[in-house]
């Protein structure tokens, strides 16, 4: 079996609700995606989706058609592991986004082949996982509280602030909820590189005393020496690694520095499953939790769910809100259940509903 055709077709997104997260994430009102085809010469077609509410697949498209889909046409899909090293290896004139939406699509691929689910092709572990729903920016504390309230009655298991970035600010959103929830609710926080090392400091200890599960993000990236003196001074787990863009070689420094608690990885930053899987594996090496980003659209997210349920050293799944912002082109989404938990799939392949005849309806280009 040999891919004989690769192509994109970009499609509008509108009406996406404005939506932040940090400084550098404020979601247009449109945008566009990408449903990727990657088909074989024996009819079989492995799909994902290329883009995300801020980062339009347009930008993505061309690079992958260019420079990706000669190194795909006319090798055996089944060889992924050959075919992400290739593509790592031009990983300056392409983005970790088009590797990975490759790599998606030939995890599909291969699951249709065999007539598995991918998580079944990876080695199922579990077959259902708790969500957590993770906040966007709100306007004040009552916001956040009336948004936890809501989900912890929906039955969901936990609750993730992306504060507002001021440290005084974000540790009363934090007590604010804590009050409102219990004592014996699961949150998180998420700073998104938000601070210095003394501010750091000073609102996890205050996350830390309210007994917040984990602390993600609060210092920039490439600050490690800072991770290392926060680690030391805390006792809350904190989580990094999730923004380095990069494969399995962005992870060690971490590990060898101790400078984080959790490892993280999502399919658009670190060049798709086949990374997850490895980074995965390498922090259970390590004794270590790695939790599972978000990763921008329906069918990346429905292909983290199936990583989910083959790790063992991953606790929850992130649904990022608002919905709007971040599910489009399927038939039917992803829902939570009544115990706030989301089940494995059991369709072959990674198994998303895609809406064929709305992408058609706003199709804009079709990339050969």
């Amino acid at each position: 079996m040999k891919i004989d055709d690769v192509s994109v077709t970009i499609f509008a997104w509108n009406n996406i609700p404005p939506t932040i997260y940090h400084q550098g994430s404020a979601a247009a009102s449109g945008s566009n995606l990408g449903l990727l085809r990657i088909h074989t010469d024996a009819g079989v077609e492995g799909h994902a989706f290329l883009g995300s509410a801020s980062n339009p697949a347009a930008m993505d498209g061309p690079q992958l058609i260019r420079s990706l889909k000669p190194m795909l046409i006319g090798q055996d899909p089944l060889q992924r592991e050959r075919i992400h090293a290739g593509m790592r290896l031009v990983n300056r004139s392409v983005s970790y986004r088009t590797i990975g939406a490759v790599d998606t699509a030939l995890w599909d691929l291969a699951g249709k082949i065999a007539g598995l689910p991918v998580h079944a092709l990876m080695g199922t572990f579990r077959t259902s996982i708790p969500a957590y729903a993770s906040s966007q920016v709100l306007a004040d504390a009552a916001a956040y509280v009336d948004q936890a309230q809501a989900f912890k009655a929906a039955g969901w298991q936990a609750y993730k602030i992306h504060p507002p970035r001021d440290p005084d600010h974000d540790i009363r959103v934090c007590q604010a909820v804590r009050r409102a929830v219990g004592d014996d609710y699961r949150l998180m926080l998420d700073s998104t590189w938000s601070y210095d090392y003394p501010d750091a400091l000073r609102v996890g200890r205050a996350i830390q005393d309210l007994g917040y599960y984990w602390f993600e993000d609060p210092l920039s990236d490439e600050d490690i020496y800072g991770y290392v003196k926060l680690r030391q001074k805390l006792d809350i787990p904190i989580m990094a690694t999730e923004f380095p863009a990069g494969g399995l070689d962005t992870y060690p420094i971490w590990l060898t520095e101790r400078a984080t608690d959790y490892l993280r990885g999502d399919i658009p930053n670190k060049g798709g499953l086949t990374t997850m899987l490895k980074t995965a594996h390498l922090a259970e090496a390590f004794g270590m939790k790695y939790e599972v980003h978000h990763s921008g659209n329906s069918l990346n997210n429905l292909a983290n769910l199936h990583l989910c349920m083959a790790l063992r050293n991953t606790t929850m799944w992130e649904v990022l809100l608002p919905d709007g912002a971040h599910k489009y082109g399927m038939i039917e989404d992803l829902q939570i259940d009544a115990d706030g938990l989301m089940h494995a799939p059991t369709a072959a392949g990674i198994g998303g509903q895609i809406d064929f005849d709305l992408i058609r309806r706003n199709t804009e280009v079709v990339l050969r």
